[in-house]
């Protein structure tokens, strides 16, 4: 038995983990963010493949079963590839979960005009998950995708409040809307754009859905513990939870309390790759 892994490429998942603390409160947790590799979104689907193997792989070394890829990118470009490729050559039960099905699954329920729009970063817009998941479970509804690279280095330089700032959010959010006049939800599909909320909110016409990640996949994995018994009971429950980085622990710490809304203590981790 053993904690609940959350991977991330570096601090964007924490928002997802602090919805999943809030909805599973019960649980030990181990958080790994790959900071030391950042960013992931303009990265081949090769590397990042690499990358997140690796580092789930160190989250299993951990004692973790399950683990979630708190990370579009690395859910869109490794996911499929490591539920297919590596969990069947681990012992035991090893699962591995995403952010982009947890969020597609849903999505039928915001919209009125089967119109929706992404924001996402350049790796996940290039990958096509979105649209190709959506369509899965929504044939009928319309996917419009826009990608903001500036933003994850905005956010990550801490510059939320800037004039740049600003610009580059108006700017995407006018480039997604001209692809449809339709668009009734927009989904922010990236961990690091919930900082970036209220600027969004702001530039983004008010009968237009915003929607952020955290609170779906909560409910998602809180569901999935639910109809698999088998893994969940061999997570262990002792509200402990851990923090760890590829990079300086001390760095980390510093930024991570913005993204996950209270102090933490973190250690640093080896990776192989370079």
């Amino acid at each position: 038995m053993g904690p609940i892994g959350i991977f991330d490429s570096g601090y964007g998942g924490l928002t997802v983990f602090r919805e999943i603390i809030r909805k599973l409160p019960q649980y030990d947790y181990v958080y790994l963010g790959d900071n030391a590799r950042v960013p992931y979104g303009t990265r081949s689907f090769e590397t990042v493949y690499a990358y997140t193997r690796e580092c789930v792989e160190k989250l299993f070394e951990m004692d973790c079963h399950l683990v979630v890829l708190a990370c579009n990118t690395a859910s869109a470009k490794a996911l499929r590839t490591i539920q297919q490729r590596d969990l069947p050559k681990q012992p035991g039960v090893r699962k591995v979960l995403g952010v982009i099905r947890p969020t597609t699954e849903v999505i039928g329920r915001h919209t009125d005009t089967r119109h929706v729009g992404i924001l996402a970063t350049p790796g996940t817009v290039k990958s096509m998950s979105y649209p190709i998941e959506i369509r899965k479970f929504y044939p009928d509804i319309a996917v419009f995708q826009q990608a903001c690279p500036m933003w994850v280095p905005l956010v990550e330089n801490a510059e939320l409040d800037s004039p740049g700032t600003a610009y580059f959010v108006e700017r995407e959010i006018n480039l997604l809307l001209r692809q449809s006049t339709h668009i009734d939800t927009v989904v922010l599909a990236c961990t690091h754009y919930p900082l970036l909320y209220p600027l969004v909110r702001h530039f983004l016409p008010q009968h237009i859905r915003l929607l952020s990640q955290g609170e779906l996949v909560a409910d998602s994995l809180a569901d999935y513990l639910t109809h698999h018994p088998e893994v969940e009971s061999l997570c262990t429950k002792g509200r402990q939870t851990r923090f760890y980085t590829t990079d300086n622990a001390t760095d980390f710490e510093e930024k991570a309390e913005r993204f996950y809304g209270q102090p933490i203590k973190a250690a640093k981790v080896k990776t192989l790759l370079t």
